[in-house]
């Protein structure tokens, strides 16, 4: 049994997608999962309940957490650190693997300029802290030999059916209103993007080879330099848009956090839109010989789901 924890959000259903490639047993754990493949079973839990999350990873052999909390500090300092615990004693009584989907938040922002697995855990801001301590949790078990987990990092993502990316949310959405996209700080600074199908392909690729755990990857992200206007001129193109930009400044962020709360959350991450933003993934296309989506094809892709 390979068991997702999260699994109604945009990685968890492209991973469960992608498992029937290596078992057809496969559980979705969430409040309210919904069959991806037909032979899915459906386990309804509040995985916040550490009775309810130890029967959902009971007769598992591989757990995936690819949940997504509330995108609060508050809510994340109170739910992050237990969960993770409760997911580790958990894999531990049951001899389960764990397979953790993690962010580039901890990573120290002076070395975005090519984001390897090698990059210093130096987090500046109060989710990059959360996201660090959660995943030393993990790195330490591992190294202790008290577990066998990987680490899987995504870039900032986008996909078809996603509607809280950034592309999606301040650039799709405002061009295709004829309205201008909305770039946090500096459009004119490199961000490249993970496509949310190769996350979920390669996440499952992982789960399944036995020598890829105990260590982190990147997932696969095409290596093409593009910066915001870049990003903007390429999804004008496909949508036949005027590709108009804004940049949107911190202060400002502050200002309308006062009205947009998620403005407010978002604004001590303006840091990976200030500075250019490369994520590596060399490890993982090298050793699964994998080509990560295009910009192009995969904007292609997002367009037609929003038609």
């Amino acid at each position: 049994m390979q068991t997702i924890l999260g699994a109604g959000g945009a990685i968890g259903i492209d991973l469960a997608k992608s498992l029937p490639t290596y078992t057809d047993k496969i559980r979705l754990v969430s409040r309210n999962p919904k069959k991806v493949n037909p032979t899915d079973e459906l386990f309804p839990a509040d995985l916040s309940d550490r009775e309810q999350l130890f029967k959902a990873i009971e007769g598992s052999s591989v757990v995936y957490v690819t949940v997504g909390f509330e995108y609060s500090i508050k809510v994340w300092e109170a739910k992050w650190p237990p969960f993770v615990k409760n997911v580790i004693d958990a894999c531990k009584q049951y001899g389960a693997k764990l397979v953790f989907f993690d962010n580039i938040y901890m990573y120290d922002p002076n070395h975005l300029s090519n984001i390897t697995e090698e990059t210093p855990i130096n987090p500046s801001s109060k989710k990059g802290k959360v996201r660090a301590r959660i995943a030393k949790m993990i790195t330490d078990e591992f190294g202790k030999g008290q577990l066998t987990a990987l680490i899987a990092r995504a870039a900032d993502f986008y996909g078809p059916g996603i509607q809280n990316s950034v592309l999606v949310e301040s650039v799709f959405k405002n061009l295709k209103k004829g309205k201008p996209a909305d770039w946090f700080a500096n459009p004119d600074k490199i961000h490249n993007f993970t496509y949310t199908p190769d996350a979920g392909h390669a996440t499952a690729i992982l789960g399944n080879t036995p020598d890829a755990y105990n260590q982190v990857w990147h997932m696969p992200t095409d290596h093409t330099k593009l910066s915001g206007r870049q990003w903007t001129a390429l999804i004008a193109k496909e949508i036949n848009a005027q590709a108009k930009v804004r940049a949107l400044p911190v202060w400002l962020m502050g200002i309308l956090g006062i009205f947009i709360p998620i403005l407010k959350e978002f604004k001590e991450m303006a840091y990976q839109y200030d500075r250019d933003y490369f994520f590596n993934s060399s490890k993982f296309e090298q050793r699964f010989n994998f080509t990560p989506t295009t910009p192009e094809a995969g904007i292609k892709a997002v367009a037609a789901s929003l038609e």
